[in-house]
Parts: C-alpha cells; structure tokens; sequence
C-alpha cells in the first residue's frame, strides 16, 4: 500500500518509535514532583521543551504541550482576544485557514466579535498587501496559516507579519504543516503545531507565545504548563514529539529536494494523461510533498474508492467526499474545481516508484469512474434562445457533465441555463467555463434550487 496523505498525519517517525518506548519506562511519573522519580520526569520534560523551542526558534518558557493543534489553536486564540478584549472585537483570519481556526472564529463572533476574512488569490495566496489593509485600530488579532493544508501553497507569513508588527497587533501562524520543514520566517507573535504532522504522535500539540504577548487563558487551568494547558502531561508522547521534530528536521533539507521533484513530476504528467483536468496551488510556494488535482466529470468518492483498491492512500476536498455535500472551503476560496479533487502528500522516504505508478494507475482510473458514471441524457428544451438543462436533483459531477454535453449545440454567442440544487454547482460550474474557455454570466433564482447562466464563447 502506497501512503500518499502525510498532510493528514504523517507516518511514525522511528526514532518518535524509540523515545516514546524509552519514555514509557523512565518518564511515566509526574514531573511536579520532588521524588526521583518525578525529578527524572521533569528532566525529560525540560529537555523535550528545549528541543522544540530550538526547533521553533522560542524561548523555552514560551513554549507549552498541548493535547493537540486544534487545542493549540483554540487556546492560542481565545486567550490573546481575551488579553486584548480592551484593544477591541475584530479577528483577521485568511479564507483557507484551517477549520480549527475557523470554529475558533465563529465561536468568537457568535460571542459578539467582528471577523474579517481575507480572500486568496486563485493560487491559494493572499496578498500581504490586502492582509495589511484589513487592519484596524480595534483589531485584538490576526491569524494566519505558514502553508495550506489543502493545496500546499505557502503563505507570505513574513510580509504579513511585518504589517502586523507595525500595526501593533500580534500574529498567530498555525505551523502544523511546515514546521517538519523548517522555522516559520517573520516576527510573529503566537504559534501552533501538531505532531503527528511531523511523524510524531498523535495526541501532542504546541503552542507558543512570545513574551510582551497580552494573552489571558479562558475556562479551568492549572499549574501546569504555564497555566496554559490543564492536565497531566503526556510525557511520552512529549519526548518522542520533541524527537522526532529534530530528526525530521535534520533530514528536512536533502529530503525536501527529492520530494518537490517527484511532486513536480506528479504536477506535469497529471494533465498530460488525463484530460480535463486542473492543477491547482502555487506551482513555486508551495510545500514540498504536497500536489492537488481536480478532475472534471468524476465523483471524488468514487475515484479515492479506486485509487484505495489500486493500493494509493489519497485523500481529497470534493464536495462529493462529504455527507454534507458542502465544496471543500479552500477549494472555493480560490474559486477553482471542486469536483472529483485528488490531494497527494507525499511522506518523508516516499519511492520514487511508487510515485510512477500512482501515475501509470491513474488514467485508467479516472477513465474508470467516468465510465462509471456515465452521462445521462439531459432533459433540455429551447426557451427564448436559451438552452435549458434541468440538473435538479442530481450530484456532482453530474450538473457539470450535462452542461459539457449540450454547449456545443448551441451556437457561439448563445447561452445555456443550468438549473440545479446542488451546491457544489455554484463552485463548479465558474470553474469549468475557467477551464474550458465558456463565459460565466452568473446565477439568478429559480423555482427550485438555483439557474447557472453560461454564453458559449468558443
């Protein structure tokens, strides 16, 4: 089997395997305590926090364990608005963060908080410029992520960072997926990780705040961690987390060449062995094992089912993966398809064999599902120079084939109106006239669900 989702959760580094068996021996007892015992405890515990402060490039007193990054992350929000309640109500974060950052988000504006989300540009990017000019004099804090977990594109945390500083309002960067890579640029103030995106263990997160940050923990604490994560520490995962962050590090720089040369290779022949097909991220800034594709005309359920049988892990943000139906939120951010999407992160150590035949698998793969699918026959009718095509009631991709069928038989200049009930159809559709060179007039009402206008061009 071919495990291609290290961005979900990368595979247990062996020397995370070594530290937590040594760990479980000499560190299971409680680090406050004055015995032996609790002082070998607290030695590991120092030692971890040193490393991953170095790693960070953090004192080590600004550094606590959490539970994990999305505690990390909640924690590291709600307490720098509540620090900075009396600078204001206003939130930043960019429109791909992560969903952590996002609930964080709601919860605070459901509380009465003012949230402005900035838009990215179709690479996934946002500009620092615009980041910049979402300040404001009330702002408690802004968030942004160092790379997207979806497409891989790096963020201009450096330049964001720099508006922020001379702003006066502290930056919080969530790291979980570049930090196995490197230290995060720029004169942040909050940061926020998770190891088991490193190949550490699951169940262990970080958060740091630099000193001169305002920051009040919100909800029950105690004295431990700074008093910034409640609970017994679980020493081994801490240890073998802190671990296997230097020894991936270590690795980081010759690995990180191998691996954007296979992700290149993945990025160049995906579109010349399937058709229709659309590339997305930033083909430069981005993260080094980490490529995204979108298929036209395929259910992304469907093609990660095949890709399973065929021996590839994958993992994807089509709307069609989800019981909700609801497009992938980077996806729509940055406007492009949704449908039939395919992520491929590759691990650190990942064969560059395995990596040929993902790409001799496939086509016949996608050809597969396509097939599989069909296309039905569209109820479509003439209406005052318009082609109507009734798509209610049907699912991606299914509104997108319909319409990729009959384009062609109305004649250039004319129009076709897509009625569907499928959200996903509101991201797709614009995405497949991008592709396919047809103009996007827009969407108006319908009786049911929604009509999607689009003027054949070519």
């Amino acid at each position: 089997m071919s495990y291609f989702d290290a961005a979900s959760a990368a595979p247990l580094h062996p020397v995370a395997r070594q530290a937590l068996l040594a760990a479980l021996d000499d560190g299971w007892a409680d680090p406050a305590r004055l015995y032996r015992e609790g002082r070998k405890a607290r030695m590991l515990l120092d030692a971890a926090r040193e490393a991953a402060a170095e790693a960070v490039g953090c004192r080590p007193d600004e550094l606590v364990f959490t539970s994990s990054g999305t505690r990390a992350v909640h924690t590291g929000i709600s307490g720098a608005l509540a620090g900075r309640r009396r600078t204001g109500r206003h939130l930043i974060v960019s429109a791909v963060e992560h969903s952590s950052v996002l609930h964080s988000a709601e919860v605070f504006e459901a509380e009465g908080g003012e949230v402005t989300q900035v838009p990215v540009r179709r690479t996934g990017a946002v500009d620092a410029e615009s980041y910049a000019a979402a300040l404001r004099a009330d702002t408690a804090l802004a968030c942004l992520q160092s790379a997207n977990h979806e497409v891989g594109t790096v963020q201009p945390v450096a330049a964001v960072a720099e508006a922020c500083r001379a702003a006066g309002v502290p930056l919080l960067v969530d790291a979980a997926q570049s930090l196995g890579w490197g230290r995060v640029e720029g004169d942040w103030s909050l940061l926020t990780a998770s190891a088991h995106k490193w190949g550490g263990p699951s169940g262990v997160g970080l958060l740091v705040v630099r000193k001169g940050v305002r920051f009040a923990v919100q909800g029950a604490s105690d004295e431990r961690e700074s008093g910034r994560s409640a609970g017994f520490e679980n020493l081994p995962a801490i240890v073998a987390a802190a671990a296997s962050l230097r020894a991936v590090r270590a690795e980081a720089g010759q690995e990180a060449v191998r691996l954007r040369e296979l992700t290149a290779r993945i990025r160049a022949r995906v579109p010349e062995l399937v058709p229709d097909v659309e590339v997305v991220g930033d083909a430069d800034r981005r993260l080094p094992g980490v490529v995204t594709f979108s298929c036209l005309y395929v259910d992304g359920e469907t093609l990660l089912h095949e890709l399973d049988r065929e021996g590839f892990s994958v993992s994807s943000g089509s709307s069609c993966t989800s019981s909700t139906l609801t497009p992938s939120h980077v996806l729509k951010a940055m406007g492009v398809l949704s449908e039939g999407n395919v992520r491929v992160s590759l691990p650190t150590g990942a064969a560059e064999a395995d990596v040929d035949r993902f790409l001799a698998v496939l086509p016949g793969v996608v050809a597969g599902v396509r097939e599989k699918l069909g296309a039905p026959v569209p109820a479509a009718a003439v209406h005052e120079d318009v082609l109507v095509v009734d798509a209610l009631g049907k699912r991606c991709p299914i509104p997108v084939i319909e319409l990729a069928k009959v384009i062609g038989t109305v004649p250039v200049g004319g129009r076709v109106r897509v009625l569907s009930d499928d959200e996903a159809a509101r991201l797709d559709i614009p995405a497949w006239c991008e592709m396919r060179g047809q103009e996007y007039e827009g969407e108006e009402p319908a009786e049911k669900g929604t009509a999607y206008l689009v003027r054949r061009i070519s």
